[in-house]
């Protein structure tokens, strides 16, 4: 009877304790997020590697220094950058000090990551934003990158999801629309995409802020104070060399968490290098998406060109877009 009625004054006082993990752990973010000054001639960019190490990457690197002049862009890179602790571009307190000095000074206009791979969620709760929130600035990357999307855009502020040091080859005619769309994303250029087509498209239209990035960093995020809001949002989502049970596993983990309860569309880019189990999953991996949120109504467009493939467009993540699908074509276009 006494455990009744402390059962009973419990529900009375706080009401139902049923609530899902994303209610009671996501940050609220603003309807609309701050957008950084867009850059202009005789800017300064930073370039930092805040997660895996660049061992015989200096090409690269070069190669992103100089295509950031020949838009009469300057360049500083990260005094770390080229450090190493094991798997990653120096240690946590290396990687972390290079991006704070890069958040804090005013005359730095962007942050473009070296490369992804892992590392960055280590550094997260090490980072001051106060200085970038007086001066927000754009930061750049994919991938692992994610982690900081998310933690950007729950802070109120729009970034880029957009190729890194590392995605340039020789040849840059190669990722053409990849670099264009990224000189466009931090120059101001607009920015709108129409898809080919898929039959595994799901039909519908929606307006919301753009959110999301890597699926395995989303799902890293979960429970955390940098899981990203998707209440009222449209989510991009991007996989690289996972097994498929893997992709459903994640995705039924985000379900279970009330991650898809309130959104208004999702996007999938690329998913690229899917692993064999020696267990075959038995369909496609969009279908294996389709059937993992089929509980939902929203509309769902395949062949977003972002990812781990060449063909990497830019997405600025936190701005409103407007997505139309059909079987025959998406359009993605985004607010100015």
């Amino acid at each position: 009877m006494i455990k009744k009625l402390l059962i009973i004054t419990v529900l009375f006082l706080f009401g139902s304790i049923n609530v899902s993990a994303q209610e009671n752990t996501t940050i609220k973010t603003p309807s609309k997020l701050i957008q950084p000054p867009y850059l202009k001639a005789g800017d300064t960019v930073a370039i930092v590697a805040p997660s895996g190490v660049l061992k015989s990457r200096a090409d690269e690197v070069t190669r992103a220094k100089k295509l950031l002049e020949s838009w009469q862009l300057n360049v500083v890179v990260g005094k770390h950058v080229f450090s190493r602790d094991n798997h990653f571009a120096g240690t946590d307190l290396e990687r972390c000090e290079d991006f704070q000095e890069a958040l804090d000074n005013p005359n730095i206009k962007a942050i473009w990551s070296a490369r992804g791979g892992y590392g960055t969620v280590r550094i997260l709760d090490k980072l001051d934003y106060s200085k970038f929130l007086e001066h927000p600035k754009w930061v750049i990357g994919y991938s692992d990158i994610t982690a900081l999307h998310n933690q950007i855009n729950t802070k109120g502020v729009e970034s880029i999801h957009a190729i890194m040091c590392v995605s340039l080859p020789k040849n840059q005619e190669e990722i053409k629309e990849s670099i264009d769309t990224f000189k466009a994303s931090i120059f101001g250029k607009p920015i709108n995409y129409t898809l080919k087509e898929s039959k595994y498209n799901r039909e519908g239209k929606a307006s919301g802020q753009l959110v999301g990035g890597n699926l395995t960093i989303l799902h890293t995020m979960l429970g955390s104070n940098t899981s990203i809001d998707t209440k009222g949002k449209i989510l991009f989502i991007e996989e690289i060399g996972e097994y498929k049970y893997h992709i459903d596993r994640m995705l039924q983990s985000l379900k279970r968490a009330g991650y898809f309860d309130d959104c208004k569309g999702v996007i999938v880019g690329g998913m690229s290098r899917m692993r064999k189990n020696t267990t075959l999953w038995g369909t496609s991996v969009e279908q294996l998406v389709l059937d993992a949120l089929a509980d939902y109504n929203f509309p769902i467009a395949f062949n977003m060109p972002a990812g781990h493939e060449d063909d990497n467009r830019a997405m600025i993540m936190g701005r409103t877009i407007d997505l139309e699908v059909s079987k025959t074509k998406s359009t993605i276009k985004f607010e100015q």
